[in-house]
């Protein structure tokens, strides 16, 4: 797989940036993080060479500097919000990021919870961090928010917000997901710094839009199909434009919000220290592109493979067929047609030839292998078998699992536990296969193929089960279906 961006240089492009950030005011930043701390895959996809835990290791790096401040909405408590790529709620989320920080070395001096108005889950979450050693603050709804300077910048508006006790010279606002109040966490602080004679600063750090690509560049509309159910739309930056006739892209919320952001900054500091929303941004990663047309190949197939999403969404109920139409428009603005993605037209070919479901997997070498739906396997296993088998080098009419060591995994699921469909799932073909592994060195072999697949894209003609879909997840493969059932 073909390289596009350096990410060394990013991280040492970036962490100085962010030094040098801090530098500007009275050595005290309130840096707002966008997106994904870790497990950023959207950018490791578009942008092929990112690690998908960039920000961490950057963050890493100022570890000495850096504190961590955790937001998350009262009211998100409240109603059990669920992160839809992990299937937990805000709450475990926190707890989960909570400790994948401090195990990587980095400090986490609070948790704020945003919105509070003594929700019954939220005090019983509070009780929970407080056990485990946490300090915990409050921040309050304020009338007329975000619009309402006047009541915002005062002692009813920022000042009935507990004051956020930090130590260090940068403090990292970051939230389980999207409306915990990031922002406002971070302007409060402001508010109450000043209050008490310390001129400290703020900033946001969002990996999208990259300012400094063109509005149409692949990787900007890559970043459209990601949030189309957000209604985010890049756009030209008009208050960059006008203050220093430079072209730069930023999103439309932080674009509307920027007056009221420059009013709020005024009425604090006394002045603002930015002329547009993309001063406030210290994102490098448009610096460290080093072969643009690859991003732009790995742009494009994440358009189709956000595509594919949404209209299996639409099948499944979880999506609106407005956000399918958004996808359509920036596929058609890059010319891309479903067939662009290269496992699709093998996957249809082979489930008309065989007249049952089937699915593709492109291997890293760019070689397609394709699995059927049979007897013993579905065609997602048959596939997975299929392509470790290749990349072991071991010949296709070769088993490695034989019929006898898959019945009783069959006689279990249909006469035990009330299955009606005999044939293995991935989860099952895999263990099948390390239970062979034991006298059987070709199935070892096939086994240790696995961290092949990182990467490799895979495409089934029908709706996968939730078992296959989190084995490829879990693989790190990337995965669309035809919006079909079986």
């Amino acid at each position: 797989m073909q390289i596009g961006f350096d990410n060394d240089k990013y991280l040492k492009m970036q962490s100085e940036h962010i030094m040098e950030r801090i530098g500007k005011f009275d050595n005290k930043l309130y840096l707002e993080f966008g997106g994904k701390l870790f497990d950023d895959f959207h950018a490791s996809r578009v942008l092929p060479g990112f690690a998908a835990d960039s920000k961490l290791q950057m963050l890493m790096q100022l570890a000495d500097q850096a504190e961590i401040v955790m937001v998350v909405s009262a009211e998100d408590i409240e109603r059990n919000k669920i992160r839809g790529d992990l299937g937990i709620t805000y709450d475990n989320d926190v707890i989960r990021l909570i400790d994948e920080f401090q195990s990587r070395g980095l400090y986490v001096g609070s948790v704020v919870l945003t919105k509070y108005a003594e929700q019954r889950r939220a005090v019983s979450f509070q009780k929970r961090l407080e056990h485990l050693g946490f300090k915990v603050y409050h921040h309050y709804v304020i009338p007329g928010y975000p619009t309402n300077v006047s009541q915002i910048v005062s002692e009813d508006g920022y000042g009935k917000n507990d004051y956020i006790e930090t130590t260090r010279p940068l403090v990292v606002v970051t939230a389980p997901g999207p409306g915990s109040g990031k922002m406002s966490t971070c302007l409060s602080q402001l508010y109450h710094e000043h209050k008490r004679g310390i001129s400290a600063g703020y900033a946001k750090y969002e990996t999208f839009p990259i300012w400094n690509l063109p509005l149409d560049h692949p990787v900007n509309l890559a970043y459209e199909a990601a949030t189309a159910d957000l209604n985010d739309i890049n756009m030209i930056d008009p208050f960059h434009l006008k203050a220093y006739g430079e072209t730069t892209v930023n999103y439309n919320r932080d674009v509307e919000i920027f007056p009221v952001l420059n009013t709020i900054f005024m009425k604090i500091l006394g002045e603002s220290p930015y002329k547009s929303p993309t001063d406030m941004g210290v994102n490098m990663a448009g610096n460290c592109i080093i072969n643009d047309d690859v991003c732009r190949e790995a742009s494009r197939q994440e358009i189709i493979r956000r595509y594919y999403q949404a209209i299996a969404g639409v099948a499944d109920g979880t999506r609106g067929e407005e956000e399918v139409g958004k996808l359509e428009v920036l596929m058609n603005r890059e010319s891309l047609t479903p067939e662009y993605r290269h496992t699709v037209k093998p996957a249809l070919d082979r489930a008309e030839a065989t007249g049952a479901p089937a699915v593709a997997i492109e291997l890293p070498d760019g070689q397609i292998i394709t699995g059927k739906t049979g007897d013993l396997l579905g065609s997602s296993s048959a596939a997975l078998l299929n392509a470790i088998k290749v990349l072991a080098g071991i010949p296709h009419e070769k088993a490695i699992l034989s019929p006898e060591s898959i019945a009783p995994i069959q006689q279990l699921k249909t006469q035990y536990l009330g299955s009606k469909n005999p044939r293995l799932h991935t989860d099952e073909v895999l263990i099948a296969l390390s239970a062979t592994a034991a006298n059987n060195s070709e199935a070892a072999l096939a086994l240790e193929q696995l961290p092949k697949l990182k990467g490799c894209q895979v495409h089934s003609t029908v709706l996968l089960s939730t078992v296959d879909r989190n084995t490829f997840q879990r693989l790190e493969c990337d995965v669309t279906c035809e919006p079909q059932t079986m």
